[in-house]
C-alpha cells in the first residue's frame, strides 16, 4: 500500500523542528525575492524531488531524452553527485566517471548522441550548454537532473517524483524522516509523478492517492511503474545468446542505490530465491566489499546469477579484485519508466506542446507531426 516503507524517528522531531527553520527560512528568501530565480528562455525542464532517497530520477530523465532525442537538441545537466572534479565539466565519449559522477556516465553510455554535463552551479551550466559558447551544438531544451531544490533557476516545467511507497503526505522532515523541506514545497511543481507504484494498482487506489495529494488545479498528477528490460551481460565473459531464466535461478541482488527495496520485491516472485546484498547509494566498491561479492556469491547453491543496477554496474565494470565466477555471471537489469491509467499520450504532449511552444528555432517535422493537440484535452496552465 501507499506509504508502507515510511519509518519516521519521532524521537528526533525536536531536531527536524529546527531543520525545517531554516528551510523555510530560505525559501522565504526566494519567495520574496532576496534570493533570485533565474528563468531562460531556452526550454528547461527540471526533475526532482523532496525527499532523501531513490524516487527514480534517472529513468524519468531517461524517459525524456527518449521522448525528445531525435526531434530537439537535448542537454542533461547535473551536479554530478560524488564526481572528483569541479566547475563545467561536458561529458565526451571517453570522459571517465569520476569525473562526471556515475548517473552522467551512466546516461552519457545510453545516449552517446544527447549533451551530457555537470555543473553546480546550474545556472551556469544552462548558459554553457544554450549560449554563444555553445555555437551551432546549442541544446533546444536542457533537462536538469535533481533539481527541484536548486531554486536559483526557475524552470519552465518542474517535475516533483514522490515514491509511491514513501508518500511525502505521510513522511516527516529530516532528521526524523526523509524530507528535505515542508510539504508545501510541493506546491512549486508543475507536474507531479507518483512513481514505484504497484503494477496491479486499483482504480480506487488511483483515487486514493489523487485524494491524499491534494494538488492544485494547475497540477497534473501522473503515475508510474517500474518496467524491466532484458538482462544484459556486465561483462564479455557472460553469455549474451545464454541470458539465464530467472525463474530457474538463485538470485543475488546486487545494489548500491537508494531505495532497493521496491526492485526486490518486484524480482522476487520471478526467481527461485533472491538474495540482496545492499550497499549505500553511490557507493564505491572497495576490495572488502568486492571480498564480500565474491564470498557471498561462491556459497550460494547452484544454478546461480547475479542482478545488479545500471548505475552499480558502471562502478562495478573499474572494481579490481572480481572471481572469474562473479564476472561470467554479473548481469545488469535496465529499468525503465512506464506511465499508468493510459496516461503517457497525455504527459507526452504536455511535454512536446511546452518545447515547441518556446524553442527557439523552428522545430524539425518529426516534433511537429507528434503533436495531437486536437486529441489532447485539460492542458496544463503553466505558470
Amino acid at each position: 500500500m501507499e506509504g508502507d516503507f515510511i519509518k519516521i524517528n519521532e524521537w528526533l522531531l525536536p531536531l527536524s523542528w529546527f531543520y525545517g527553520l531554516g528551510v523555510n527560512f530560505r525559501n522565504i528568501l526566494f519567495e520574496a525575492g532576496i534570493l533570485k530565480s533565474r528563468a531562460f528562455k531556452t526550454p528547461v525542464i527540471s526533475v526532482g524531488n523532496i525527499t532523501v532517497g531513490g524516487t527514480g530520477k534517472t529513468p524519468h530523465v531517461e524517459y525524456l531524452v527518449r521522448l525528445l532525442q531525435d526531434k530537439v537538441r537535448v542537454a542533461v545537466l547535473s551536479r554530478g553527485y560524488k564526481r572528483k572534479s569541479s566547475g563545467f565539466v561536458l561529458a565526451g565519449k571517453d570522459t571517465p566517471m569520476e569525473q562526471i559522477g556515475d548517473e552522467p556516465y551512466q546516461m552519457k553510455q545510453k545516449f552517446p548522441d544527447i549533451t551530457i554535463a555537470v555543473d553546480r552551479k546550474r545556472t551556469r551550466g544552462i548558459e554553457r550548454l544554450t549560449g554563444e559558447e555553445a555555437g551551432d551544438k546549442a541544446a533546444d531544451v536542457v533537462l536538469l537532473d535533481d533539481a527541484f531544490q536548486h531554486r536559483y533557476v526557475k524552470p519552465g516545467i518542474n517535475i516533483l517524483l514522490v515514491d509511491y511507497h514513501r508518500l511525502i503526505i505521510y513522511d516527516k522532515l529530516l532528521p526524523a524522516g526523509r524530507l528535505r523541506e515542508p510539504l508545501r514545497g510541493k506546491n512549486r511543481a508543475d507536474i507531479v509523478i507518483v512513481t514505484k507504484c504497484p503494477n496491479e494498482l486499483k482504480p480506487m487506489e488511483f483515487r486514493v492517492v489523487t485524494r491524499a495529494m491534494s494538488l492544485f488545479p494547475y497540477q497534473h498528477l501522473y503515475f508510474s511503474t517500474l518496467e524491466y528490460d532484458q538482462l544484459r551481460p556486465v561483462f564479455s565473459e557472460a553469455s549474451a545468446a545464454a541470458l539465464p531464466e530467472l525463474s530457474e535461478q538463485n538470485v543475488l541482488l546486487l545494489t548500491g542505490i537508494a531505495s532497493p527495496r521496491q526492485m526486490l520485491e518486484d524480482l522476487k516472485p520471478d526467481t527461485r530465491s533472491i538474495t540482496p546484498l545492499t550497499f549505500p547509494d553511490h557507493h564505491k566498491f572497495r576490495y572488502k566489499d568486492i571480498q564480500r561479492l565474491n564470498e557471498t556469491f561462491k556459497a550460494m547453491p547452484t544454478p546461480k546469477c547475479i542482478v545488479t543496477t545500471e548505475k552499480d554496474a558502471t562502478r562495478l565494470t573499474a572494481a579490481a579484485g572480481l572471481s572469474d565466477e562473479v564476472r561470467r555471471k554479473l548481469y545488469v537489469l535496465p529499468v525503465r519508466i512506464k506511465f499508468m491509467a493510459d496516461q503517457e499520450e497525455s504527459f507526452n504532449q504536455d511535454i512536446i506542446d511546452y518545447v515547441a511552444k518556446n524553442c527557439s528555432r523552428s522545430l524539425n517535422t518529426a516534433l511537429q507531426a507528434s503533436k495531437v493537440t486536437d486529441k489532447h484535452q485539460d492542458k496544463l496552465q503553466w505558470r
